[in-house]
């Protein structure tokens, strides 16, 4: 081949159309290689668009829930001293774990290798509430109130050992950090106009396991997906404001001009990425007018704000936090993700516990009854719950006065209200050592299956093209809880 500008070229010959550059060949040529290229790239989201059990089709039925407040307890709480009464423990109290009742299952490191395992029954008193009768520990005496509103599921079991992969299981279904997260699935095709659909807010100034921001992340999903996390006090999201002597218009105008240089770029190099840019610039400058608005509480009634406990006027708590998600639902925010760090009670759980109930029980209460209120319980779906629950035995030493608790994935509680579930409903049984499951096993893709369902979504048909396969949220598991829903 000769030398020179023709030879550079991928199609050389008389006709002008041959006499293109091989990057103007694989842009224009949409069955070529830049065509493929550009389909895998795309793939996931166009293919969902057009193909059956797609965006295009959503919802596949008619929803009951619009929008969903997660208040994710990180660390593992504890059912034996909240929801699942086991009296047997009492009875038992510092006898060893009979063989037959933990059937070798592996234990962590942090309690494998004890030579003894003592059972620790609870030192907190239960009492059955409402209508439901459901058991509730005197340590959550607010959210005792709201038992009849409350669908409560003791029989939440996982694969998952450690903080880790369990956090990680619970919020993207699968161990392996890299999926998106179960809010950026939901979010997927949908957007709001003047907030973002999916929002992260993390109770300041906790201890506990780190919050990776792959938990609410987009995965392979487009990055727009992905959550925004607003930060406690000062500016929730940073660099929202305009710099000094810059008007608004002039913001605007800027960013005009910006989204003509990058709808220029995307018409000669499609890249979904230059898209997603362009719809983040747009959403940052939306932004700027709700966000101060959103957090601003000075138009909420002096009750409302009470009624969410002592701390809600701080922000970053999780009253503050609670009460935000609660405006933010108002305004059209899909899914709200809730962090409350520092369950992890392997030693001193007593105290531990009675304080982590206190900066959580009243207000996981009063934004149940503010939505109800308000008339949105119905169609917002609140969820509680870790990412594991914890031993019937006690780790380290057992004390008259002082004791710990290991992970345990056999078994754990988590409760649900509003959204299209049945309330004053407890569903699932352990056995009575509060050990293994005894009735109605709910695996966390069961979970995640009932949860896309109550938006209206077929947890099979949500998916999403990557590297040569489909995923979705609950990989190829799970099944709908039918009994739970309303």
């Amino acid at each position: 081949m000769k030398s020179g500008p023709a030879s550079s070229s991928l199609c050389t010959g008389a006709e002008p159309w041959l006499r293109l550059s091989r990057r103007e060949c694989l842009n224009r040529f949409a069955l070529g290689l830049g065509g493929m290229a550009l389909a895998e790239l795309l793939g996931g989201r166009a293919a969902a668009a057009s193909a059956p059990g797609g965006l295009g089709d959503l919802p596949h039925f008619a929803p009951k829930a619009k929008r969903i407040i997660y208040l994710f307890q990180s660390g593992g709480p504890s059912q034996l001293d909240l929801f699942d009464h086991k009296p047997l423990l009492n009875r038992k109290h510092g006898e060893q774990l009979p063989e037959e009742v933990r059937r070798g299952q592996r234990l962590t490191g942090m309690s494998g290798n004890q030579s003894s395992i003592p059972i620790a029954g609870s030192p907190f008193a239960f009492r059955q509430h409402g209508q439901s009768g459901a058991w509730f520990s005197e340590l959550l005496p607010h959210t005792a109130k709201m038992a009849d509103d409350l669908c409560i599921i003791r029989s939440l079991h996982t694969e998952s050992i450690n903080h880790g992969p369990g956090v990680t299981f619970m919020q993207t279904g699968s161990q392996i950090p890299g999926r998106p997260s179960f809010g950026a699935w939901l979010d997927y095709g949908r957007e709001t106009a003047t907030l973002p659909s999916f929002v992260v807010l993390i109770t300041k100034d906790k201890k506990g396991q780190p919050l990776m921001s792959h938990l609410w992340g987009a995965g392979f999903l487009p990055a727009r997906h992905q959550a925004v996390r607003f930060r406690s006090g000062g500016d929730p999201v940073l660099y929202l404001g305009n710099p000094a002597g810059v008007a608004p218009e002039n913001r605007r105008l800027a960013l005009d001009r910006l989204r003509e240089l990058h709808e220029r770029q995307f018409a000669g190099t499609p890249d979904a990425e230059i898209s997603a840019r362009i719809a983040n610039y747009e959403m940052a400058f939306n932004l700027q007018a709700s966000v101060p608005d959103v957090t601003n509480l000075r138009d909420e009634p002096d009750h409302v704000v009470d009624a969410y406990g002592p701390d809600a006027r701080t922000p970053g708590t999780f009253a503050a936090n609670c009460l935000l998600a609660r405006r933010l639902a108002e305004r059209g925010v899909r899914f709200i993700q809730l962090y409350h760090q520092d369950w992890d009670h392997h030693g001193g759980l007593p105290g531990g516990i009675r304080r982590e109930c206190a900066q959580t029980d009243q207000a996981s209460a009063a934004l149940v009854r503010d939505l109800k209120q308000r008339g949105m319980l119905d169609d917002t779906l609140v969820v509680w719950g870790g990412e594991f629950g914890r031993t019937n035995y006690c780790q380290g030493l057992l004390t008259a006065g002082n004791f710990g608790r290991d992970h345990h994935p056999r078994c754990f509680t988590v409760w649900l209200a509003g959204g299209g579930v049945k309330p004053g409903l407890t569903f699932g049984e352990t056995d009575d050592y509060g050990y293994n499951i005894t009735r109605d096993p709910v695996h966390i893709h069961d979970l995640h299956a009932t949860i896309l369902h109550l938006f209206g979504i077929d947890h099979e048909r949500l998916t999403y093209r990557f590297q040569g396969r489909r995923y979705r949220l609950t990989d190829v598991h799970g099944h709908v809880v039918k009994p739970i829903l309303a």
